[in-house]
């Protein structure tokens, strides 16, 4: 009777240790198949923000354009770049953006190209004045293989260039009296750029240039520290200087790109795929809005007109009487030495585009 307990006991005893024992392996398994299951799951991709910056107010057209890259890098990345934006220069004039990208400490800008001489000097080149008839000209030099050289400069000073944007054919505005002729110039003081050629030129033509920051102009008209100053319509309407000048002078003078700007080291950390994207985005804003300006730009007009500014449009003797005087001025910026801003082989293939371009648009 005992051994018969006995034997029972142990029975029971065995069949709770093969219990435990399967119960074990079970779980084992169970988790064996959760790890797999987490590894097979997709990690997260990290989002990288990009950070641009320009010196222009929310409603001209380089800011819209900005807005309508954001959208196409956003949604052709999906997602995994988000693109922050800073207009009306609170990231800095374009001189300071440009550096900070030279730094990596931002990642976007769109200067005009009469600051980015500082950086990459053959930039230079653009700031011949009247060197473009028309704004197809202009494309077909801009958009072709000079352009896309001068481009190709901008890595040597940790930039990459995506594209040429259009700022336009500046003009001049002022609070003395209209500008017809070359006497009407002197003794103006006009702001500029700070860009030796533009200030040597308009020495050239009598008047007294005073290179200044863009974000610092509004506050000098109104204060009279500086009687005028020389931008596209389109930026003397959005930037409201109807309230403190009286005339405009059409002189067409230069024709001022901007430059689509990613600093060097947000390029290098992106991988090619990425980097189309960030250029062929650049290139559709870029269209979008050259139409804008050239749209709007009889608009701009007869809105300046009814904001209660004169206009003054330069007859053709002008013109060329202001090519003439201007062009000494230029001459002394060209040739190979460390003190010329303009390379004698830059220079020579900007004519011959600009021959070739004219022929094909006349």
């Amino acid at each position: 009777m005992f051994m018969k307990k006995f034997l029972t006991v142990i029975m029971i005893f065995s069949l709770a240790l093969l219990s435990l024992a399967g119960c074990s392996s079970s779980e084992k398994k169970n988790t064996d198949a959760g790890s797999a299951s987490n590894a097979q799951e997709p990690k997260e991709a990290k989002v990288r923000t990009i950070r641009a910056g320009i010196g222009l107010t929310e409603t001209h057209p380089e800011y819209k354009a900005l807005l309508k890259w954001k959208e196409l890098v956003e949604e052709k990345t999906k997602g995994t770049i988000k693109v922050e934006t800073f207009p009306s220069g609170q990231m800095g004039d374009d001189r300071t953006m440009t550096e900070n990208l030279q730094m990596g400490t931002l990642e976007v800008t769109i200067p005009s190209t009469a600051p980015l001489v500082n950086f990459v000097k053959d930039f230079a080149v653009y700031d011949i004045p009247f060197l473009f008839a028309n704004t197809k000209v202009a494309d077909a030099v801009l958009d072709g293989p000079v352009g896309q050289e001068l481009l190709d400069k901008l890595p040597a000073a940790n930039l990459v260039g995506l594209a040429y944007w259009e700022n336009g054919f500046r003009n001049l505005t002022n609070s003395k009296h209209p500008v017809a002729n070359i006497d009407d110039f002197k003794g103006l003081k006009i702001r500029t750029m700070e860009n030796k050629i533009h200030l040597e030129v308009f020495r050239a033509l009598g008047s007294n240039p005073t290179p200044m920051a863009f974000t610092e102009l509004f506050t000098a008209l109104q204060q009279g520290t500086v009687d005028g100053q020389e931008n596209p319509l389109v930026t003397i309407y959005n930037s409201k200087f109807y309230e403190v000048q009286k005339y405009v002078s059409m002189t067409n003078h230069v024709y001022s790109p901007f430059v689509f700007l990613m600093s060097k080291k947000f390029w290098d950390a992106s991988t090619p795929e990425e980097q189309k994207i960030f250029v062929d985005a650049a290139k559709e804003a870029r269209d979008y809005e050259r139409k804008l300006i050239r749209d709007g730009n009889d608009q701009y007009r007869q809105d300046l007109i009814a904001k209660g500014m004169q206009f003054t449009d330069i007859t053709p003797e002008v013109h060329q009487q202001l090519v003439e005087k201007s062009s000494p001025a230029v001459e002394k910026f060209i040739g190979d030495g460390k003190d010329k801003l303009i390379n004698t082989d830059i220079y020579n293939k900007m004519k011959a585009a600009v021959k070739e371009a004219e022929a094909q648009n006349k």
